[in-house]
């Protein structure tokens, strides 16, 4: 079946299973275009009756290394703060899909690529990954939907950790949690979730599409909620020295020295 050209992601069909595969690598950090063309893909696929489940992943290093704060500068972290409000409102479009997503983490999930990872409604991933919604550290508050999406997955107190801590999830506790469904050798990860997928694609197509609308109903309106606050609290937290020193220290590779202001 033809599909349409896109500049930051490459996507295929191999039987009644899609797979979009993101094309930035080596780190595939986040923009609106790049998730503007995911969300076009996936409505291109809710529109194909062959496609019946998805695989999301990526070439390169990491899955998703979130938005590319410590390699711009205090001038091009700004500007591409500025540009949230348009990156969520592509996002929330990736929440209205209509099919199962397996998301493939074969590296690292930073910040809104834990957001990305987490839209799925499965994740396989390996040792070698590392979730992080390192967002307190830079000074920042959570964004993507994830103050919506991460709780309903792990729980609220789950989530808080991750939240508050900004800590590093390897993929073996990633799967304690519930954050990640199957863990397997890095380079099984595709492999493993295109399995998944065809093996979800082997149910009745109406049956799965029905019952995924049940099991996820408000979630997309939650998330939408979600990253309208999640925008006004990173609007005025941008403009705070912490910000600043939070990026700062991410690019230096050194702990912050946050003053609170």
């Amino acid at each position: 079946m033809p599909h349409a050209s896109y500049e930051h992601i490459a996507v295929d069909v191999a039987g009644f299973v899609a797979t979009i595969e993101v094309r930035r690598g080596p780190n595939n950090f986040i923009d609106t275009d790049m998730v503007g063309e995911i969300a076009d893909a996936l409505e291109e696929f809710d529109r194909t009756s062959d496609v019946r489940t998805i695989v999301l992943c990526s070439e390169g290093k990491h899955f998703c290394a979130g938005a590319d704060f410590g390699s711009r500068g205090p001038d091009g972290v700004a500007k591409a703060a500025k540009r949230g409000r348009h990156l969520y409102k592509e996002a929330q479009r990736l929440w209205r899909s209509g099919k199962p997503i397996v998301a493939a983490v074969h590296g690292s999930a930073i910040g809104a690529g834990v957001g990305l990872a987490v839209m799925a409604d499965f994740r396989v991933t390996c040792p070698e990954a590392r979730f992080s919604t390192n967002f307190t550290r830079l000074g920042f508050h959570p964004g993507f939907g994830l103050t919506a999406s991460l709780p309903r997955l792990i729980g609220e107190q789950q989530a808080a950790l991750m939240f508050y801590t900004g800590r590093r999830l390897t993929g073996e506790e990633a799967l304690k949690i519930g954050l990640a469904d199957y863990c397997v050798p890095q380079d099984q990860v595709r492999a493993k979730a295109t399995e998944l997928a065809t093996e979800i694609g082997q149910s009745a197509p109406l049956a799965i599409v029905s019952t995924r609308e049940t099991l996820r109903r408000g979630l997309a309106e939650a998330v939408a909620r979600a990253t309208e606050r999640e925008y006004e609290e990173q609007d005025w937290l941008r403009g705070t020295a912490d910000f600043k020193e939070g990026t700062k220290a991410m690019g230096e590779r050194r702990l912050p020295n946050f003053q609170a202001r």
